[in-house]
């Protein structure tokens, strides 16, 4: 643990030059007592490192020492600073071993190309999860990363909407949409499709299991996203919808915007356009659509038509 840390504060110094002793102390969450002993093993280890006193004073490596740890060029080294992922890493349950790893890229480049990359990381942060998201708990998601990197067999309880289900998988993959984890798994040499939070419990068997030799998770998870959208959005709507309803409509059911943008003619009254939309099943279009209220009209299908102006009739009713 020690040693590690030592490498640390020695990469630290490197990457950013000039660090006051109780910011050391601060992010390797030790006593600043503790860190003075550190430094005083890098000196006697051989690295030029010297202190400076007073209020903008720290500990800096002497110009022109460098250790250098690998061989990424400056423009490898911004486009993996920006793959941090908003906290994934952290999720999986390598956060730390993240941070160790950029901080000996960022060490690794010359003096100006680690500064234009850390300049890139305190400038543009990635953050997936879509607003007002509820954080899913993830405690399995650690071992669940384990199993992937190690090949092992697992058995999960799932619960899906429909039933619970209790599955012996191998597990390929993990991938991370809109906040969401899902895992990428073969129940019977056929890859599917779960949600981590929806799985009860898990346990690592003593197998392995042999990867597919032309599995690519991110083909899979493309081509398996479209396919799922498609069946999701199987059925169509027409609808006369207003400027307002398009804005809305932009953030609450971004495939039926797309649809109005791309297609549409004139309606009345000025301004008001109708367009043919994608939609899922009639139960969910009808709380989706309902949502622009006044904004727009559903003007078929007929069955879909009479199931908003019911819907829109007990909304009433409830405000009589």
């Amino acid at each position: 643990m020690r040693a590690s840390r030592l490498l640390s504060i020695l990469l630290t110094l490197q990457a950013r030059g000039r660090v006051p002793a109780d910011a050391l102390a601060r992010e390797f969450e030790v006593s600043i007592r503790t860190i003075y002993r550190d430094v005083d093993q890098l000196s006697a280890a051989g690295v030029p490192v010297y202190a400076e006193r007073g209020r903008s004073g720290g500990f800096q490596l002497h110009e022109g020492y460098r250790t250098r740890l690998t061989g990424l060029t400056p423009t490898e080294a911004e486009a993996l600073l920006l793959a941090g992922m908003g906290g994934a890493a952290a999720d999986l349950g390598v956060g730390q071993e993240a941070a160790a790893a950029q901080l000996k890229m960022l060490a690794a480049l010359p003096p100006d190309a680690g500064a234009n990359a850390q300049r890139v990381a305190t400038r543009f942060h990635l953050d997936p999860a879509p607003w007002y998201a509820r954080i899913e708990p993830l405690e399995l998601l650690p071992t669940l990363a384990s199993a992937v990197w190690r090949d092992r067999r697992i058995r999960i309880a799932y619960e899906s909407w429909s039933n619970s289900v209790t599955r012996d998988l191998d597990p390929l993959g993990l991938v991370l949409k809109a906040g969401v984890w899902y895992l990428i798994a073969a129940a019977k040499d056929r890859p599917r499709t779960y949600r981590v939070s929806n799985i009860r419990s898990l346990d690592l068997l003593d197998k392995t299991f042999q990867r597919p030799a032309r599995f690519n998770l991110a083909r899979h998870w493309s081509v398996s996203a479209k396919e799922f959208e498609a069946r999701l959005l199987s059925d169509r709507a027409v609808i006369r919808i207003s400027p307002e309803g398009r804005k809305l409509l932009r953030d609450n059911y971004p495939a039926a915007e797309h649809a109005v943008v791309t297609k549409h003619t004139k309606a009345r009254p000025a301004g008001w356009v109708r367009a043919e939309i994608p939609v899922e099943d009639i139960s969910q279009s009808v709380r989706q659509l309902l949502r622009l209220g006044a904004e727009v009209e559903v003007l078929g299908p007929p069955a879909m038509r009479k199931a908003v102006a019911e819907e829109a009739g007990r909304v009433a009713a409830l405000y009589r």
